[in-house]
């Protein structure tokens, strides 16, 4: 479940269609945005014959999203229509009884889950604005409500209570934009208790750490912008009392209280106070001391771990992700399942993806490289495995690309790591053009194997993919993530030309045909790169980036602004005149005279993290030079495109512009 709730507060891009009708009202400058037509001509020019489609590798999968109920007795999945709505239907297993349950219509389904047996929720906004609304349905499609009712306000699942199936808590900023507060919510009236107030704008809380009965344990409050303070109380009638202070560049946060002890102050922490990557101990939160190490790795941060409530919470297997996932089984039970799993699926990453509360039925979800994804029933009590569904059927695993784990030095000696997908007719003899794709973020995310539908349509037109986890990306440790403050335009973008450098001593790219295209920061390294190392490049694609820091700076959401003084930090700071100096050079908007390569720029005009302004700065300054800037602009989306007629048309385009510069 833990999974799960963090895909659905990690939705980015849902949209409303027809938000905005008169031209006036367009965010932007509707004036600079590419006609329909002139978009056409620029898909058009990619004219080969391929086995597959671009539709075959983006468009939703007939069927997705499986879930059980807890008793097992439904099985939930969303199915999409002819006209690529993804509604939500749920399956009685017993007499395989079908329903429709969320019909979705403008807004986008972003997420959905079991509320107990009867009911259940999930999550839309409006236009791509990340203002999340929660709502709640019975099992037939009725009693449906929006159970956090506030325009402007941003909602999160913060915790399912199972053993309160009417119940669950949320964070909301509803009474000040700027700090979340918990709220417990009755998912039948929609009732909305406050569970603690924020008081200190100021120095807000940033976590709370609830156990599962709904009790709140502790809190982290952030203090000066930088420290965060973690509070713990014994008891209900207790005070909240400093256990941890720490700074924004370590981390002490609770995964789980551990419910096997008969102290009820044990708890599972995730730290790197004394390692350099994130580990996982037992800690005693009344007397202030570490109790035991439990797991860590000496080369990537500890992701988490599961523990099986119907076993008394014994804990079944921890998890991480290095060049690959992997997964550590502990107790006797998992090992048993896991040993069956492996035998059943060998050397495809799998997962449990959903379980029943009896732990006699799960959910497995298998994928690979070259495996799009399927789903699987496996019955634990009799050890056998049932096919449910396989979410791209079109794609031959046999047709697809190897995306090979790499691992490369810097110029300045760090440990790089990344993945090269390399097409099937790649060789000495044959040499493709590369696209290099820095991920976003740029602190914390990093990329991961898997089946990647934009790497693996690429390949299919000849072009390999180079991704490089850069420095500051995570998952590394705390030293490799430091290595990223105040990088960003400098060695961050080293790293991606040593990656480059790295992939042409392979002897299968062509020196002369190295693309580069990102979203988020990835837009922004896109367009840095292409200041900086303008002859390296000879094209580029900036999706939703970023083009002008200090600009950027100023268009940052209410929710965000607690966090500035980590962000001067990490980043630069703009009240800093030396780094105004850095900002200045490291802005490619403000560096338009160095740019000489044709670049398409792609954005999302309701887009709350990277504003509709930083794509329109740059779109204007370079048609001003002469360049030719083709500029895609989806007026129902937000920050990347959820819809599956945008996505279409977006990589579309795409295929179209690498053909005119790469082949």
């Amino acid at each position: 479940m833990n999974k799960l709730l963090a895909t659905i507060v990690a939705c980015s891009a849902v949209s409303l269609a027809g938000a905005q009708t008169a031209k006036e009202t367009l965010p932007g400058n509707p004036a600079l945005v590419s006609s329909k037509e002139d978009l056409a001509k620029l898909a058009a020019a990619e004219t080969g014959t391929y086995k597959y489609s671009v539709a075959d590798y983006f468009k939703k999968p007939s069927q997705s999203s499986f879930q059980f109920s807890p008793n097992g007795q439904y099985l939930s999945y969303k199915e999409r229509d002819a006209n690529g709505k993804s509604h939500v239907y749920v399956k009685n297993t017993t007499n395989n009884d079908v329903k429709k349950v969320i019909e979705e219509k403008d807004e986008l389904i972003r997420g959905y889950a079991w509320a107990g047996n009867a009911r259940l929720i999930f999550m839309q906004d409006k236009g791509g604005d990340e203002n999340f609304h929660i709502n709640a349905v019975d099992l037939d499609g009725s009693n449906k409500k929006d159970l956090t009712p506030f325009d402007g306000v941003k909602a999160n699942i913060l915790k399912l209570l199972k053993d309160q199936p009417d119940f669950m808590i949320v964070l909301m900023n509803k009474d000040n934009k700027e700090i979340f507060e918990p709220y417990k919510v009755n998912i039948k009236t929609g009732e909305l208790v406050k569970l603690y107030e924020n008081k200190d704008a100021a120095n807000p809380i940033g976590g709370y750490d609830f156990d599962k009965d709904g009790k709140l344990r502790g809190y982290t409050q952030q203090q000066n912008g930088t420290d965060n303070v973690l509070f713990y109380r014994t008891a209900d009638d207790k005070p909240f009392v400093q256990v941890m202070k720490t700074t924004w560049k370590d981390d002490f946060s609770i995964i789980d209280f551990d419910y096997t002890t008969p102290n009820p102050h044990d708890a599972y922490v995730l730290t790197n106070l004394e390692n350099n990557t994130r580990e996982i101990i037992l800690y005693d939160l009344e007397k202030k001391k570490t109790i035991k190490k439990v797991y860590a790795n000496s080369t990537f941060d500890v992701g988490g771990l599961v523990t099986s409530r119907k076993r008394g919470y014994e804990v079944d297997y921890y998890f991480y992700s290095g060049q690959k996932d992997f997964t550590i089984p502990v107790s006797a039970t998992y090992k048993k399942v896991h040993a069956q799993m492996q035998k059943q699926f060998g050397d495809k990453d799998f997962g449990i993806a959903g379980v029943t509360d009896n732990e006699d039925k799960c959910l497995v979800y298998v994928t690979s490289d070259k495996l799009y994804g399927t789903y699987y029933l496996y019955d634990i009590t009799k050890g056998t495995f049932k096919e449910l569904f396989n979410l791209a059927p079109q794609l031959k695993e046999e047709d697809m690309a190897e995306m090979r784990p790499i691992k490369f030095k810097s110029r300045d000696g760090l440990d790089l790591y990344g993945y090269l997908t390399i097409p099937k007719e790649a060789s000495k003899s044959k040499k493709v053009p590369l696209i290099i794709n820095p991920h976003g973020g740029p602190y914390g995310p990093r990329d991961s194997w898997g089946f990647n539908p934009e790497t693996q349509l690429f390949a299919s037109r000849g072009y390999a993919t180079l991704q490089v986890d850069y420095r500051g990306s995570g998952g590394y440790g705390k030293e490799f993530s430091m290595a990223g403050n105040k990088q960003i335009g400098r060695n961050m973008l080293n790293d991606l030309e040593d990656g480059v450098a790295y992939a042409k001593t392979l002897g299968l790219i062509k020196e002369d045909k190295v693309a580069i295209y990102g979203g988020s920061y990835g837009g922004l390294a896109t367009l840095g790169s292409l200041v900086k190392t303008p002859d390296l490049y000879t094209c580029g694609i900036d999706y939703v980036g970023v083009s002008n820091l200090f600009t950027f700076f100023k268009s940052f959401p209410p929710y965000w602004k607690p966090y500035l003084a980590q962000v001067y930090e990490q980043w630069y700071d703009e009240n800093s005149p030396a780094d105004q100096e850095i900002m200045k050079a490291v802005s490619p908007a403000l560096n338009i005279d160095k740019m000489k390569k044709p670049l398409f720029v792609v954005q999302g005009a309701n887009d709350p993290r990277v504003n509709i302004n930083e794509s329109d700065q740059i779109v204007e300054s370079l048609r001003k030079k002469g360049m030719d800037t083709p500029y895609m602009v989806k007026y129902d989306e937000g920050h990347g495109f959820g819809r599956e007629e945008n996505r279409i048309e977006l990589y579309k385009c795409m295929m179209g512009f690498f053909a005119r510069h790469l082949k």
